[in-house]
């Protein structure tokens, strides 16, 4: 026993060790099998037709044991043979790389285009619940940026155009950003809390998705708007075409008004009076209006327009009997005929709403289109008084100007008078543009009695653009009298007309360059003028400019006066 167990433990090999099952191996996690016997050694060498072969391999191990090994699988072989050159001769050298060619420029201008809609929601609104927004989705391949813009609708009240501008948007919390390969038809994507549906893409998005392996949704019609769809016009069905058509009426009938002028006598009733007016009849639309000439201090409201422009109905009160006219206004249903342009002649009388109107003249216009498409030719006016400048309460009295008491001039006087609020002259604009700048002088003497005016000269200065004159006076040494301005410039009324009182003439004459002559006399308020002499100029503008409208001896005295200043200046030249 002491022998086997010694030749056990030197005599044969140790026993192979065994693992539990879920430990580690480490010393202490395994132990020796107590129940295996055999530990003798597979024999190494196998006999064939007498001859001793050596075994490939061993099957077993000692004792029998299976020896665990790896078995080659023919694809594994297979690929080993194909490895033999390389094993052999080493790697082969690699391809030369292509030439680099950098994102930006080989998609440049290159761009992918995605049709997309939102909706959103309209609070607060009993027409509309929410609003389709279509957009259009840009993506750059260059840098993989995005953009999105949306279209602008005619009359849609919404601040349309870039919607995002173009830049790489987030994708999820952990920094991504949105790629092509993210993007397709039939999908929503989120920008910024905004979710788009995609629905359709252009031709040419479409053919790079499939090129790079991506299958390609079926697109989807984008859905309307309600709202937009119940703004959209009708589409109005007629059984039976009508002959009448109302685009050919308003291309020939646009901007074509009748105009009849009719008289309103009321002068039957308490504090009535006989008013005029102005009847417009628009040919465009069959509607007409009533206005009112207005007169100034007539004693009416100023409501110059009586009855606005509408189709007017020619007998608005004949209704059917059970129509409730208490609480309901006549329509286009009940109103059985309105006004036309065969229903006004000259002198007859038409009635608007219960008013009388006379009709006695019209214009031209008028009477070219009732000869052309009535054959009326009888136009002769009536005799009717012409609309009066005074209301009820003037008593007949006509407006007289009073006499100019000095103060001002006689045209603030008058504009006082016929306004309540004084207003300023009023001056002819053309002629004060037209020559505006310029002036004609003269030199005159002053004709008085006493001695030591005889020297005395003076510059009249005449503005042709408002007609008035201004006079200075050159200073003279020791001549004991300060020069300067002796009249400011004004308009100088003519000799022999009051200024002052009650012989005042409402519209007096004033001296224009046509009644200032060489030699003649020109009295400005009481004092006398003697013009001695003229520059240059003024013989050339009184010629172009007024002509025939002044005098002979004014043209001549001016003509002698320039051969005079001729002559002269020849004769110092030859001195």
């Amino acid at each position: 026993m002491a022998s086997s167990t010694a030749g056990a433990g030197f005599g044969q090999p140790p026993e192979p060790l065994l693992q539990t099952a879920g430990l580690p191996f480490l010393p202490g996690n395994t132990f020796r099998d107590p129940t295996k016997t055999r530990y003798h050694v597979d024999q190494t060498l196998s006999y064939r037709n007498g001859y001793a072969k050596p075994k490939v391999r061993p099957n077993c191990g000692i004792g029998g044991d299976e020896i665990p090994f790896n078995q080659l699988t023919q694809s594994e072989l297979d690929e080993l043979a194909r490895l033999r050159p390389t094993l052999t001769y080493g790697e082969t050298k690699p391809a030369p790389p292509v030439t680099f060619v950098p994102a930006h420029v080989a998609f440049d201008k290159k761009v992918l285009l995605f049709h997309a809609y939102f909706q959103q929601t309209v609070h607060e609104s009993a027409l509309e619940h929410y609003r389709v927004r279509h957009v259009r989705i840009y993506y750059y391949l260059e840098d993989d940026s995005i953009s999105v813009t949306e279209p602008p609708i005619e009359n849609s009240g919404i601040v349309q155009g870039k919607f995002i501008k173009r830049q790489k948007l987030p994708k999820d919390d952990q920094g991504g950003t949105w790629h092509w390969t993210d993007l397709n038809l039939g999908m929503d994507v989120t920008f910024y809390g905004k979710v788009f549906h995609v629905v359709d893409c252009d031709h040419w998005t479409k053919a790079y998705l499939e090129s790079e392996g991506v299958v390609v949704n079926n697109c989807e019609q984008p859905p309307q708007d309600p709202y937009i769809q119940t703004r959209a016009p009708l589409q109005y069905s007629h059984i039976t075409q009508s002959d009448f058509d109302k685009l050919r009426q308003f291309m020939t009938m646009d901007r074509k008004v009748l105009r009849f002028h009719a008289v309103w006598d009321d002068r039957g009733e308490m504090f009535g009076d006989a008013r005029h007016f102005i009847i417009h009849y628009y040919l465009v639309d069959d509607t007409m209006e009533v206005r009112e000439i207005r007169k100034q201090n007539d004693g009416y409201d100023p409501f110059p327009c009586l009855i606005g422009r509408s189709k007017i109905p020619k007998n608005p009160f004949d209704l059917e009997r059970d129509f409730p006219t208490i609480t309901l206004e006549a329509t286009n249903h009940e109103i059985k005929e309105y006004f036309t342009p065969g229903d006004f002649r000259i002198g007859e009388t038409i009635r608007v709403f219960g008013r009388p109107f006379l009709l006695y003249s019209c214009d031209e216009f008028t009477k070219d289109y009732y000869r052309k498409h009535f054959r009326v030719t009888d136009f002769e006016p009536l005799n009717v008084e012409p609309p009066s400048t005074r209301g009820p309460s003037t008593g007949g009295l006509s407006q007289t100007i009073p006499p100019h008491d000095g103060f001002g001039s006689l045209d603030d006087t008058r504009e006082n008078c016929l306004h309540l609020i004084p207003q300023a002259p009023k001056t002819d604009v053309v002629k004060f543009l037209e020559r505006d700048g310029q002036f004609l002088c003269y030199l005159a003497r002053l004709e008085s009695r006493h001695p030591e005016d005889e020297n005395r000269r003076f510059i009249v200065y005449y503005y042709p653009n408002n007609d008035t004159i201004a006079i200075d006076e050159p200073p003279q040494r020791n001549s004991g009298i300060i020069g300067g301005k002796f009249l400011r410039r004004t308009r100088v009324p003519k000799k022999g007309q009051p200024l002052v009182g009650a012989g005042i003439v409402n519209h007096p004459e004033y001296y224009t360059a046509a009644d200032i002559a060489i030699g003649a006399q020109i009295e400005v308020f009481k004092h006398r003028f003697i013009i001695l002499d003229a520059a240059g100029c003024v013989l050339d503008f009184v010629r172009t400019v007024w002509g025939d409208a002044v005098p002979e001896e004014t043209i001549a005295s001016l003509e002698v006066n320039e051969e005079r200043k001729m002559s002269k200046a020849k004769r110092d030249d030859d001195e």
